[in-house]
């Protein structure tokens, strides 16, 4: 909380994003600190599993009530928070019931994104020395239900933005054609946007109107007041 304080009073940065933050050790009154513009309103929260068994087995330090209670937190001062996470499919022990168990927690949290990884062992841990090993074929239809879920969050919260004005940092062109330049850059709350422009916008922070929403990725329209 101090060292955020710090660089919002001391620099003059347009925007400020916080990496990967432990789902723990977070006080409520930290999320106040999004009062300020400039912090973008993006967290991402590693959860790992959404059942208390699974996350007991991996010495995680949170459970589902901790979890849930953090989130209602951060989205009860974050207006138009995104909220991703990382899920792990079948660490060692995971029945078919954790697994459920996992994927409707992780429904009912609606994240905007999943980082979703298979686990593999590495020589050496605690996990590796664990019984119940779950099969390559289990872990890949489990990681394929998780990534499912990640594309319809992700359109779910784009979709929410269609027909509202938003302030986009471009990055990059990833081309150019007759209908001019194709930008593409972030929202404050880490949405790619495309924007055909008559010139190349990198680096700048320009607001664009949201025309349109697909596979996760938002559409801005052309013109004068939204292209620079």
């Amino acid at each position: 909380t101090q060292l955020v304080r710090a660089l919002l009073a001391d620099s003059d940065l347009p925007r400020l994003r916080l990496s990967s933050l432990e789902p723990w050790d977070i006080a409520p009154e930290f999320f106040a600190l999004w009062q300020n513009p400039r912090l973008c309103p993006h967290l991402h929260l590693p959860l790992q599993s959404g059942c208390n068994a699974t996350l007991k087995r991996m010495a995680r330090r949170t459970n589902q009530a901790a979890f849930r209670a953090l989130v209602e937190a951060a989205r009860s001062q974050i207006p138009d928070l995104a909220l991703s996470t990382d899920v792990i499919a079948g660490f060692p022990g995971e029945t078919d019931e954790e697994f459920e168990t996992s994927l409707a927690f992780v429904r009912e949290m609606d994240f905007m994104k999943l980082h979703v990884f298979r686990y593999s062992s590495r020589a050496g841990t605690a996990a590796a020395r664990m019984p119940d090993h779950v099969p390559d074929a289990v872990k890949k239809a489990r990681s394929a239900r998780l990534l499912a879920l990640s594309d319809e969050g992700a359109q779910r919260f784009a979709e929410r933005f269609v027909g509202r004005e938003l302030d986009v940092l471009w990055e990059q062109i990833t081309g150019v054609s007759e209908a001019g330049f194709h930008n593409s850059g972030l929202t404050g709350n880490y949405l790619r946007v495309r924007l055909d422009a008559p010139q190349a916008l990198t680096n700048l922070i320009t607001p664009v109107q949201i025309i349109a929403a697909g596979e996760g990725t938002l559409y801005a329209g052309q013109g004068e007041r939204y292209a620079g």
